[in-house]
């Protein structure tokens, strides 16, 4: 039965390991040629390999074989501009160092479809690799990954756990900084657009806002909030509803810039002029935010930076060897970049007429 369910997903080197008795690095090894492994290992393994007919990713053998080492990329992240800068970066990053950044999508949501686009990934001859969010934080694939004890790096990882690498920006200081100034430009009816519940990252940035409003003396309860999911098309669900309640919020605090792009789309629509008549922001600061009209302003993290210096981390675990048990993590900054979406609120119209006193009895 068990050979039976290796044949019909495919035989990966967790199985391989498994069946020889060694961890799925040093199948790694032998299957990229290492020398470094012991001969009695190394036999096994090749027993193993005959024994289940393990067929490794050519590609990845022929990499290997001009002493490259190779970096794998697992993403499944919703905003294609995020996804952009980080990808620049990471090519940046491993042309520097000298080494294959190797891609590779992981659709399914679910703890299965993750673990088993991990298992795939793990087996095509990877060193280490680079989690962008979500799956940063993907329980899933952190377990696949430790047990072929392939070292990653996660980016924007909420709480790392001893003996990760982690590189992200404070989302909640910069969710307040931002926040603040909306506050400081006379805003009360500030809305927000919260973004996917899968990443801590938006709890925090969620946090940093109401942690703003009660510094400002408001209540965080009276602010209108609606879900969002990174994309476009959720941020454009979110503003509509947003908008289509009275009183209409002079602000909406999106949390990140593909919603907040979507979200001016929408005011546009209804005739509303950003930043006169409502202003909007964003979170992140990719190229959307300059791509669209009147431009966002928005928090600016360094995506392309933050995959380099990932990389950079990768590599430095991978030739310390082993893996250690102390978290290293590296905290950018952020910066709030402040553009043509954000103005003071509308100054409320006052009407004018006749206003009749009633006579003295």
């Amino acid at each position: 039965m068990r050979s039976a369910r290796r044949r019909q997903r495919g035989v990966t080197v967790k199985d391989v390991a498994e069946a020889a008795g060694v961890s799925a690095m040093t199948v790694s090894r032998v299957v990229n040629g290492n020398s470094n492994v012991r001969a009695d290992k190394r036999q096994a393994v090749l027993d193993a390999i005959e024994n289940l007919q393990y067929k490794p990713n050519t590609a990845a053998r022929t990499l290997a074989a001009g002493d490259a080492t190779q970096i794998g990329l697992l993403y499944s992240n919703p905003s294609a501009a995020y996804l952009s800068q980080f990808l620049i970066g990471a090519l940046a990053g491993a042309r520097r160092a000298g080494c294959h950044l190797v891609l590779e999508p992981c659709e399914g949501e679910s703890a299965d479809e993750q673990a088993e686009a991990t298992r795939q990934f793990a087996g095509a001859g990877v060193q280490g690799v680079i989690l962008p969010p979500p799956l940063s934080e993907s329980a899933p694939v952190r377990a696949e990954l430790d047990a072929a004890e392939i070292p990653s790096v996660a980016i924007a990882m909420g709480r790392p756990s001893p003996g990760s690498l982690n590189v992200r920006i404070d989302d909640f200081d910069a969710a307040q900084a931002m926040t603040r100034h909306l506050l400081e430009l006379g805003h009360r009816e500030i809305a927000f657009i919260r973004g996917h519940p899968n990443q801590l990252a938006s709890s925090e940035r969620f946090r940093g806002f109401v942690a703003a409003l009660e510094q400002a003396g408001l209540d965080p309860a009276e602010a209108r909030v609606e879900q969002g999911y990174f994309t476009f098309r959720s941020g454009t669900f979110a503003a509509e509803r947003l908008l289509a309640r009275a009183p209409r919020p002079t602000a909406i605090f999106a949390c990140n810039d593909d919603m907040a792009a979507a979200a001016i789309g929408v005011a546009h629509r209804q005739g509303l002029r950003v930043p006169d008549d409502i202003s909007i922001v964003g979170f992140d600061d990719t190229a959307i935010a300059t791509n669209v009209w009147p431009e966002l302003t928005t928090i600016r993290q360094p995506i392309a930076q933050m995959a380099e210096t990932a990389i950079s981390m990768l590599l430095d675990r991978l030739k310390a060897g082993d893996p250690v048990d102390a978290m290293h993590e590296q905290v950018f900054a952020h910066e709030l970049i402040v553009r043509e979406s954000t103005a003071a609120p509308p100054t409320p119209r006052i009407a004018v007429g006749v206003r009749h006193h009633r006579a003295a009895s």
